[in-house]
């Protein structure tokens, strides 16, 4: 089960938490992983951590939100692979604050990453998949495209904005053979999280760490190998039938 021999897998934000989980899962089953980051080094850090595993990869320096990048990254993976059987959108940014507190600037950066460069990897994607007669788009969105959070406006309209595009493009290409789903995860424990209780709770990492863990139900935070196993199964041949679904990865939030 959950094979992905033979299978071109294009992954974005591969660099480190969620998506370096995804494409080493990925790997393992068999897949091909092309690893897309902004940080050349992460990809390239990822690229030999599975081809030291005895999987294959390349790795690519993007930036997502950038137009005529996407588009010459793309070009250049499927001239090396004849195809794209599936993209993982997951390279994104956070952005804590409201509406009152979130400046312009702010929108406009968080937009650039979390929608222009989900929408400009879909759409670079798609041209291949359309071509060889089908593939898998899957998105990461997020618990606050389902549930209200608080400080996190800029970032819950780029993660309702995904949710929305993850449905519009299964409703559009279900008959062309295209399946896309969205995965909204939870508080999952990356090197972001870390980083951020680091800027913003010195000397108290450890007790914000237990006070954000202990907020979702389950009592802990998830681990991005488990985000990763999900994302096996929506973007294996097990997934068949399922097109334009969010799966909460919540450790109960929607639940209560």
């Amino acid at each position: 089960m959950f094979d992905l021999g033979h299978r071109i897998a294009v992954v974005t934000g591969a660099g480190s938490g969620i998506g370096r989980a995804i494409a080493q899962v990925f790997a393992q089953q068999g897949a091909t992983v092309a690893a897309i980051d902004r940080d050349e080094g992460a990809a390239a850090a990822i690229h030999d951590a599975i081809r030291a595993g005895g999987g294959a990869a390349s790795f690519h320096a993007c930036d997502v939100g950038d137009e005529a990048q996407v588009d010459d990254t793309f070009r250049h993976i499927h001239a090396a692979h004849g195809r794209i059987d599936i993209l993982v959108n997951n390279a994104g940014i956070a952005h804590i604050g409201t509406l009152e507190t979130t400046s312009p600037q702010d929108f406009d950066r968080l937009f650039r990453v979390n929608v222009r460069g989900v929408y400009l990897c879909a759409r670079a994607a798609l041209a291949t998949m359309l071509g060889q007669g089908g593939g898998v788009i899957l998105n990461m969105a997020s618990i606050v495209s389902l549930v209200g959070l608080p400080d996190r406006f800029a970032y819950t309209m780029t993660k309702g904005a995904v949710l929305a595009m993850t449905r519009s493009i299964a409703v559009d290409y279900v008959k062309r053979g295209i399946r896309c789903n969205c995965i909204c995860p939870a508080r999952v424990h990356t090197p972001f999280v870390d980083g951020f209780l680091a800027a913003n709770y010195p000397g108290r990492e450890a007790e914000m760490f237990r006070t954000l863990s202990e907020a979702q139900p389950i009592g802990r935070m998830g681990t991005p190998e488990e985000v990763a196993h999900l994302a096996l199964y929506l973007c294996s041949d097990e997934a068949s039938f399922v097109t334009g679904q969010a799966y909460p990865i919540d450790g109960g939030v929607t639940a209560t």
